[in-house]
């Protein structure tokens, strides 16, 4: 525990000695990382931060002039390289938007900018609370990230007290081309976690070769991996009935990981603990 903690590291399973000697990969910023995803259209990086007090944020590394993507290429990286920023959010009207948990209905549509982050290595304060209150939109817990239909699908999976509004999570959907970020699922406060079919603290999320996204439930009570329509609305897909806890006192784990066989015939996921991972193979339909 000697060294900072806090970064993002660059992982070759084919590379066994950059694997044994790890570099930080400090130019994406220091602070409590969740989710990473790739632009591959025009290098941005797009990550979360799960934190509170103040909420964390959403960050985007522009990388600088010239760097190209690839294999052990973000190891080499100056620890000031590219630009790390985080979002101001804007509704229709042109109103600053000081959290994201202020959006109660899907469909919501935020605009975007990207402010600098002035110390992105947070070496007296953390990066969050580098920005003041009208500064950045923040978020309650930050976690899942996903990469497809031109844009970054991102997950809240939760805002409390410490939030404007409460929920039990939300998924995004940003547009770089657009620069705006969309409510595409919202899901209400649960108030009975214990009974199945209701959903509440997605986390890992992927999309769908059947239209729509699979996401993995991380909340409380009954664990689930279920489905959410286009258009918002969510179905089951599973429940994990291995229970870790007792009989008097039922506990049940996150699914996590979700994602499908190249072919599109299988979804993987896992149960943390004990441990386990399932291949589902449907069968699948398109989902409208």
């Amino acid at each position: 525990m000697t060294k900072d903690h806090g970064y993002v590291f660059e992982v070759d399973p084919h590379d066994i000695r950059a694997a044994r000697a790890p570099r930080p990969v400090r130019a994406l910023g220091r602070y409590a990382h969740e989710a990473v995803v790739v632009d591959p259209k025009r290098g941005h990086l797009y990550l979360t931060e799960d934190a509170d007090r103040p909420n964390g944020l959403l960050y985007r590394w522009t990388p600088p002039h010239g760097f190209q993507h690839g294999r052990g290429r973000l190891r080499t990286l100056a620890d000031d390289a590219g630009v790390l920023a985080a979002p101001r959010c804007f509704d229709s009207g042109g109103r600053f938007v000081d959290d994201l948990s202020r959006a109660t209905k899907t469909g919501t549509v935020y605009g975007v900018d990207w402010i600098e982050v002035p110390d992105r290595d947070a070496r007296t304060t953390p990066v969050r609370k580098q920005f003041g209150d009208r500064d950045v939109t923040r978020a309650r817990k930050l976690e899942g990230m996903w990469w497809a239909d031109g844009g970054a699908y991102i997950v809240s999976s939760y805002a409390r007290a410490e939030s404007p509004v409460r929920h039990d999570g939300q998924v995004w959907f940003y547009d770089p081309r657009r620069r705006t970020l969309t409510l595409k699922v919202l899901l209400g406060v649960n108030p009975d976690p214990g009974r199945d079919g209701a959903f509440d603290g997605p986390d890992n999320i992927t999309v769908s070769p059947y239209g729509g996204l699979i996401i993995a439930e991380d909340g409380e009570g009954v664990q689930h991996l279920f489905g959410a329509t286009d258009d918002g609305r969510t179905y089951p897909i599973a429940r994990n009935d291995l229970n870790i806890g007792t009989a008097d006192d039922p506990a049940y784990s996150e699914f996590t990981g979700p994602v499908f066989s190249p072919d599109g015939r299988t979804l993987f996921a896992n149960i943390q603990e004990p441990g386990v991972m399932l291949a589902i193979t449907g069968p699948w339909r398109r989902q409208r």
